[in-house]
């Protein structure tokens, strides 16, 4: 059961990845019109909107503690895409993409043990060899941000896996969402206002329900199957995604260190699925949890396919 369970976290994650590789490819033509900060901040609106009229969470969905870590939530989501998308503003994707992988690095480290640890180690090194940092010229305010963005993303990862263990299927982003979407409106939105038309209005919405609705939503369910170790292992494909679909879509032709940084991550992703799930105890708690909140509240309505 634990093997089938981590399989299913793994796939949810890989989907999950897509999805963001996919959206940031969408996201190109709204970068060049209303910018990354001001894209970042439409597609957040968008997600807590949609949540919130899809879920309709209610005071009883939620206690104390689990409504504080789902705002918490909600701050880590804002933070990490807005500061990812200010650093690649003034960075090369490879450097910020590479600077921004070592919060989940941390976390893999920090919560991984034994060959589990090996595996995000040599997960890392894929990843600086897939991304080759050294080629770009840094600019510190813009290293500044990945790294703050690096932060956020390590907070994400553990926050979403509390959210999921205490709140029932995915109510708990149609809090953490519009808290994002708050934190993005007070950061960027005053300087969007005024460029904003119906038509990018229409598209930002498009691009919500890619990303971050979609893909967001797949996390919070993998790490209900995977430990967060064994997830940050996996966030390391997410940059071989993107060569993938460099090469795939733009004829991106990826470095000889490219294919080898592919390989390695490959690796790690096998090694994360077969010793990443969830310690029995861990999954049902999750399952108790969302069990006795049905009970109280009736199951709340899911997102359509």
């Amino acid at each position: 059961m634990s093997r089938t369970s981590a399989r299913t976290g793994v796939a949810m994650a890989i989907a999950s990845m897509l999805c963001v590789q996919l959206g940031l490819a969408a996201s190109v033509g709204l970068i060049d019109t209303i910018g990354p900060e001001g894209t970042a901040w439409l597609r957040l609106s968008w997600a807590g909107l949609l949540l919130l009229a899809l879920l309709r969470p209610r005071p009883s969905m939620f206690d104390r503690r689990s409504f504080a870590a789902t705002v918490a939530l909600g701050v880590a989501t804002g933070g990490v895409t807005l500061l990812f998308m200010a650093s690649i503003a003034r960075l090369p994707l490879g450097t910020a993409s590479a600077l921004e992988f070592l919060g989940p690095l941390g976390v893999a480290v920090v919560r991984s043990a034994g060959l589990a640890r090996v595996w995000a180690l040599l997960a890392g090194v894929g990843v600086v060899l897939l991304t080759e940092p050294w080629a770009g010229t840094a600019d510190l305010l813009g290293v500044a941000f990945a790294l703050g963005a690096a932060v956020c993303w390590a907070a994400y990862i553990v926050l979403t896996q509390r959210v999921g263990d205490e709140v029932s299927g995915i109510v708990g982003l149609s809090v953490s969402m519009p808290v994002a979407a708050i934190v993005a409106t007070v950061v960027a939105g005053p300087e969007v206002f005024g460029r904003l038309t119906p038509e990018i209005v229409i598209v930002g919405l498009g691009l919500a329900i890619l990303l971050p609705v979609v893909p967001f939503s797949l996390e919070l369910l993998a790490l209900r199957r995977l430990n967060a170790g064994a997830f940050g292992t996996l966030m390391a494909l997410e940059p071989a995604f993107a060569l993938l679909i460099g090469l795939l879509v733009l004829h991106q032709v990826p470095s000889a260190l490219g294919v080898v940084g592919v390989c390695f991550v490959v690796a790690a992703g096998v090694g994360a699925e077969r010793s990443g799930a969830r310690s029995a105890h861990g999954t049902a708690a999750a399952g108790a949890k969302e069990s006795a909140v049905r009970a109280m509240v009736g199951s709340p309505p899911q997102l359509s396919r």
